[in-house]
């Protein structure tokens, strides 16, 4: 199974968070398998770039001399290997069988003597291996936790004056996270959540319940559309863009700039509902928008298959979500694969989209309506930088975000604990126990 799912995402780009999941209800694995299987699926795409960095030391050949299917095959062996405790006979046996049963001709040998030189160490002196001659903090902390270094130096940017807590920030980057629901509001409370699942409330959101594993998709809640799995994270984004204080009255008219694939639409639909306000979603992927209309079905939602930076809609929304597309560089404990696709060369780009749709949002919201812009990356380019720029205008006012969450309010209470100085909010993984969203709030002044 795991070779299915590393297969479907090396020849597809298929996202295995969604392609493991299909396939263990397809499979029907009872709870230790279906563990088993997600460790060593998640662990070795996780693990992939210093995966491949051991295997080249220990076959004396680039990985990308290595057939695929092959690469495949060392690539879980080694995992196993160096991070379970799968025994290596038995890890390296049934690596050889696989590549037998795939009718990968004589490559079984080369998986055998690949495997067994790289038993002959473990992971710690593997890694010291690589790390001989590299001097650099931060690129010695990236080849320890499977890192791109670019990624690791753009935590740190991000981190500033904190960024000693990297070492922190990048073990908690991969982690396996727990599962969190949202309840939805109106629907259920997450104290019923919390019961009806056997989780626990969250401490931030309001709505938030964790599980500590299991298929939320089985969950009776989940089906019957009262809950959804959701960072607790990305509930705040929807909460604080819900509750920004306007300059005037809230008419309820709320809008979602790029609202594919619906979680957050979802949230701000439901609270829409209970204001006696409406929501209209933009989203420019058509199946994306196909799924937003599908999860608000029967909410006040409206959705437009359009493009955010000029969707056509009448100016004059009192409250604007840009939740926009980004590098998902703080969502990386949850997309094992992700890291190891993004390069410094994807940023770029995404910045000058980023800052066209927020223009965009800064003329439809009416003066005194807040823009809410939201990333699920903390890289100083897609956050800092784009709201600075747009914070510039004469028109534009910023507000602070840690005053918004402070009462919104969680199952704790108060304001969350280290949220930096403002006026925009930064969440961390090995802070907060969410992915790494951004938010800032630019409330229009005329």
């Amino acid at each position: 199974m795991a070779l299915t799912v590393m297969a479907a995402v090396r020849e597809r780009s298929a996202y295995a968070n969604l392609t493991l999941p299909a396939e263990l209800r397809r499979a029907k694995l009872d709870a230790r398998d279906a563990a088993l299987a997600t460790e060593l699926t998640y662990g070795t795409l996780r693990a992939q770039g210093l995966l491949d960095r051991i295997i080249t030391l220990a076959s004396s050949r680039p990985v990308e001399e290595i057939d695929p299917p092959v690469l495949d095959l060392i690539r879980l062996g080694a995992y196993q290997l160096l991070f379970t405790r799968i025994g290596a006979h038995a890890a390296v046996d049934t690596s050889v069988e696989a590549a037998r049963t795939a009718g990968l001709g004589r490559a079984g040998a080369f998986v055998n003597a690949v495997l067994r030189k790289i038993s002959a160490r473990d992971a710690a002196a593997w890694v010291e291996a690589l790390r001989d001659g590299v001097t650099d903090p931060v690129a010695r902390m990236a080849i320890g936790t499977a890192h791109p270094e670019w990624i690791a130096r753009a935590f740190a940017d991000s981190l500033g004056a904190a960024a000693g807590e990297l070492p922190e920030l990048l073990a908690a980057d991969d982690a396996r996270p727990r599962v969190h629901l949202a309840a939805r509001p109106g629907a259920i409370s997450a104290e019923e959540l919390a019961l009806v699942t056997g989780g626990r409330e969250g401490e931030l959101s309001p709505y938030a319940v964790h599980l500590d594993s299991g298929d939320p998709g089985t969950l009776d809640a989940v089906r019957e559309g009262m809950a959804a799995v959701q960072d607790e994270g990305s509930q705040l984004v929807a909460l604080a863009a819900a509750r920004a204080p306007l300059d005037g009255p809230d008419g309820g008219r709320w809008l979602d700039l790029a609202a594919g694939p619906g979680g957050k639409a979802v949230m701000l639909g439901a609270l829409a509902e209970i204001e006696g306000g409406t929501l209209t979603g933009v989203e420019v992927s058509p199946h994306r928008a196909d799924l937003v209309r599908e999860a608000t079905r029967d909410l006040p939602v409206t959705v437009h298959t359009a493009d955010g930076r000029d969707p056509g809609l009448e100016p004059g929304f009192d409250r604007v979500l840009l939740d926009a597309p980004c590098s998902g560089l703080g969502a990386l404990r949850r997309r094992p694969e992700a890291r190891w696709r993004k390069t410094t060369a994807d940023i770029p780009e995404l910045v000058s989209l980023q800052r066209e749709l927020l223009d965009s949002a800064m003329r439809l919201v009416r003066p005194g309506g807040v823009v809410l812009y939201a990333t699920c990356s903390p890289h100083l380019s897609e956050t800092v930088s784009v709201v600075r720029e747009a914070a510039r205008r004469d028109d534009v006012e910023t507000l602070d975000v840690r005053e918004i969450l402070a009462d919104i309010g969680g199952a704790v209470g108060g304001r969350p604990d280290g949220l930096g100085e403002g006026p925009w909010v930064q969440l961390w993984p090995h802070r907060h126990g969410t992915d790494a969203m951004f938010m800032a709030a630019l409330r229009r002044t005329r």
